[in-house]
């Protein structure tokens, strides 16, 4: 009778489904996985040793290029770290508007996840509905900081700019006509407000159609219900946070539990899940879409009601305005200084965590009292529950490795950093 053994699989990097440049070694009996292995570190970009080298806000546009899915909650944790050390208050106004651009941070998340979730798994429409809405908040992004993904808007002590009166607007061309162009610029005619006024309001009806498509279908419940479960005390001892914790069934949120910025001035509820399988934190994630879209409305009913500052008048923090930079000295000499040594941080420790679409992002800056940081260490939520692979794959079949890698949602600029 001929030997039985297992056999060893290198599922990844360049693999479509390893998200980003996971490489997976898998030992399988058949089809079956009996051990799974992640090797990480092939796209190590060394951001925590960076930011040694470089000024508190230099770094900032390294936050973006972490988890490039979710670029200003990235900022946000990193510019709250810097304002507990320097002890400052950020105007009601750019908190409000922090609070809004975080949420439609989390919708441009989950979207992503969600088409891509649905590649994985062989749902190719999911796709072209999500990044249809993707676009249109990307625009947001772009109209505030002109940048569609990168956008460093966030600065220690508020935000770079106020939101905008108006958005980019189309133009003919040879693909699009005057007609087309007209068509698609009606919901651009007016001011950031006004446009994201018109996604949140219609958004819930677009949610609907992605659920027609998946929640009930039963290619996708066969593809994710019972695969990757996680019990809640397994959940909590590996450190899971985020909709990988929430999908277990325990409701903790830091947006409820430990409020930042105007969390607690904001009206919404927290999804869990039941079995804490794929399927769960398929269902948490989208009802956390909608949750998002419900405080996004409500910063756009505030920021209309009331205009302010949006960042700190500290000039040792944040710049003067250009005007007043040309007409006194005083100012020159902060913009001066800011611009060639940046803001001296007073010596100190801190660690400032938020909410972020994949669960607890936090950064523990320690600070000597220099124009640089003397330590950077990032807690990123993909790293913690990547740990977990191993576990949560063993028993399943090969095809189920997907799918848990998929339910994760791992990005590898926050794993690899």
């Amino acid at each position: 009778m001929p030997e039985l053994r297992n056999f060893t699989l290198n599922f990844g990097p360049q693999h479509p489904a390893a998200h980003g440049v996971l490489r997976m070694v898998l030992e399988l009996d058949g089809e079956v996985v009996m051990r799974a292995d992640p090797h990480i570190g092939l796209l190590h970009r060394a951001t925590e040793k960076l930011a040694e080298n470089k000024t508190w806000i230099q770094s900032v546009p390294y936050m973006d290029r972490l988890d490039y899915m979710s670029m200003m909650c990235n900022e946000h944790a990193y510019c709250m770290a810097i304002e507990r050390l320097l002890q400052i208050e950020v105007p009601i106004r750019a908190q409000y508007i922090r609070v809004m651009f975080d949420e439609i941070t989390r919708i441009l998340n989950h979207l992503l996840w969600v088409g891509c979730h649905g590649l994985d798994v062989g749902a190719m429409t999911m796709v072209l509905y999500a990044f249809r809405e993707r676009e249109d908040l990307v625009d947001c992004y772009e109209a505030v900081s002109g940048a569609r993904m990168h956008a460093a808007y966030y600065r220690p002590g508020g935000v770079y700019r106020d939101l905008p009166d108006s958005m980019p607007q189309y133009r003919e061309s040879k693909w699009h006509s005057a007609t087309q162009v007209k068509a698609l610029n009606e919901v651009r005619s007016g001011s950031l407000l006004d446009f994201l006024e018109d996604f949140v309001n219609r958004f819930p009806k677009l949610l609907d159609e992605y659920e027609t498509l998946l929640t009930d279908n039963r290619i996708w419940k066969q593809r994710l219900v019972d695969v990757g479960i996680v019990s809640p005390e397994r959940a909590l001892q590996r450190g899971f946070t985020g909709p990988m914790l929430r999908g277990s069934g325990i409701a903790w949120d830091l947006r409820k539990k430990q409020p930042y910025e105007v969390y607690d001035r904001v009206d919404f509820d927290i999804p869990v899940g039941v079995n804490g399988d794929s399927y769960d934190r398929y269902l948490v994630r989208m009802e956390e879409m909608r949750q998002a879209n419900r405080i996004v409305k409500q910063c756009i009913d505030w920021l209309r009601q009331n205009p302010g500052p949006v960042i700190s008048d500290n000039h040792k923090v944040a710049p003067p305005s250009r005007e007043a930079m040309k007409s006194n000295m005083e100012e020159l000499i902060h913009h001066f200084k800011l611009c060639t040594e940046g803001i001296h941080v007073p010596a100190g420790e801190v660690y400032s965590a938020v909410e972020h679409p994949k669960g607890e992002f936090g950064i523990y800056l320690v600070s000597d009292g220099a124009n640089k940081p003397y330590r950077l260490k990032i807690r990123a939520p993909g790293y913690v529950h990547l740990s977990a692979m191993n576990e949560m794959v063993c028993g399943h079949m090969l095809a189920d490795v997907v799918t848990i890698i998929g339910s994760q949602d791992v990005v590898f600029g926050e794993i690899d950093r």
